[in-house]
């Protein structure tokens, strides 16, 4: 077995990330057993549900895709919420006159029911995750899904997602965006390693080369997250404050850094630039991002990166810890390796409720936690990655084979 390079080989840090890990699969098991999708949970822990409660497809997919790779690292008791989660995503967010799957739904039937490649893209999260447990839905969901990406959203000029459609598939305009190319990324990758289909690696390190190796290295490593319909960047766009902000988003080159190393690995460590990409944009989001007087990485910056939304959520960090944790196994990262205990120390002391679980989504200037944006504890997805990806065996990564990758 390959050595663990220090900060991640200390025992009681693991034994302590085990128990974060645990902890939040056991609060987020209070979601599931509900008369329709999964539940959200408040401030408190507790299930917050109505008749009127509007269900949004990520976050459906996301659990399920928790909830498998829990149960693949060993943790009992998941499989009714991941058949929940699987049947609903089949049964109510499934347009079964049109296809596709539609991006929020309630008890009576779709409440959005446009189609969104960010939503797409967490389907075939979920699907592939639950296909490596062989669950009997799994497959059929991921062919579906896979089926919709080719035909309605994949544009092979490119090399990328388009980004929306109506209901009956009609374009909705010429946006085209970084954030839902960069889950499709994920998600292309945990295909990949489900289904050994070589298909949907080519089309991930197609997208890598558009966003990241063309337009990030173009922009100095700032992660650009507009694009017009020919993919020249919009530098001027300002769209819905939490999915599309205006400027660059110091959490998105976070993410695309672990992602990059995930890809290199993949991809037989043939394109070099992956890591060198995801050295890059880890360095500059560290040194524009991070919230010098608080800690904690700052929402969004303009594109002379003074800080536009000061506002610090928790998924930035979750993703500083991955990014972090990733490049120090990769080759020992010194500037990585500086950065892993400075932000697991303001995740810990500012995020992290240590007395009811979970962790908060939103620190409002004064300290305290906020619902400026988020309402309750919304994820499980980004903080129980934060806690699995130190775990790792170097060269594993999320859609790995968890009895080899622990």
């Amino acid at each position: 077995m390959t050595p663990l390079p220090d900060p991640l080989a200390r025992p009681m840090h693991r034994a302590w990330l085990i128990d974060q890990a645990t902890g939040l699969v056991d609060l987020f098991r209070a979601t599931t057993g509900g008369p329709a999708g999964f539940r959200m949970l408040g401030h408190d822990g507790r299930p917050m549900f109505g008749p009127d409660e509007v269900f949004g497809i990520h976050d459906t997919a996301r659990v399920v895709h928790v909830f498998a790779l829990a149960t693949r690292m060993g943790i009992p008791g998941l499989s009714d919420g991941i058949d929940q989660g699987l049947r609903f995503l089949w049964e109510a967010h499934r347009d079964a006159e049109h296809g596709g799957y539609f991006w929020s739904v309630n008890a009576n039937g779709p409440v959005r029911a446009d189609k969104q490649a960010y939503g797409h893209a967490f389907v075939l999260l979920a699907a592939s995750s639950a296909l490596r447990l062989g669950h009997p839905l799994a497959r059929t969901l991921l062919d579906d899904v896979t089926q919709v990406i080719e035909a309605r959203f994949w544009e092979d000029g490119p090399g990328a997602m388009a980004e929306e459609f109506a209901a009956d598939w009609a374009e909705i305009g010429p946006y085209r965006g970084q954030n839902s190319n960069m889950h499709s990324t994920e998600a292309l990758m945990a295909a990949y390693e489900a289904t050994g289909e070589r298909a949907y690696l080519d089309k991930a390190v197609r997208i890598a080369e558009l966003i990241i190796n063309r337009a990030a290295r173009a922009e100095g490593w700032r992660v650009a997250e507009h694009f017009v319909r020919g993919w020249q960047v919009d530098h001027v766009y300002e769209g819905d404050p939490m999915f599309r902000p205006a400027g660059t988003t110091p959490g998105h080159a976070l993410e695309w850094a672990r992602l990059l190393v995930q890809l290199h690995d993949l991809s037989g460590a043939k394109h070099g630039w992956m890591i060198e990409a995801a050295k890059g944009l880890f360095a500059r989001a560290v040194a524009t991002g991070w919230d010098a007087s608080r800690g904690g990485f700052v929402y969004t910056l303009d594109w002379d990166d003074r800080v536009a939304q000061p506002l610090r959520l928790w998924w930035p960090n979750a993703e500083g810890i991955g990014a972090a944790a990733t490049l120090i196994k990769h080759d020992g990262d010194a500037l990585a390796s500086d950065w892993y205990g400075r932000i697991w120390d303001v995740v810990a002391g500012q995020f992290i409720d240590h007395d009811r679980g979970g962790w908060y989504p939103e620190i409002l200037p004064d300290g305290t936690p906020g619902e400026a944006i988020f309402t309750g504890k919304p994820d499980l997805y980004h903080a129980f990655q934060a806690c699995l990806a130190p775990l790792l065996r170097p060269g594993f990564h999320m859609s790995a084979d968890m009895a080899e990758a622990l």
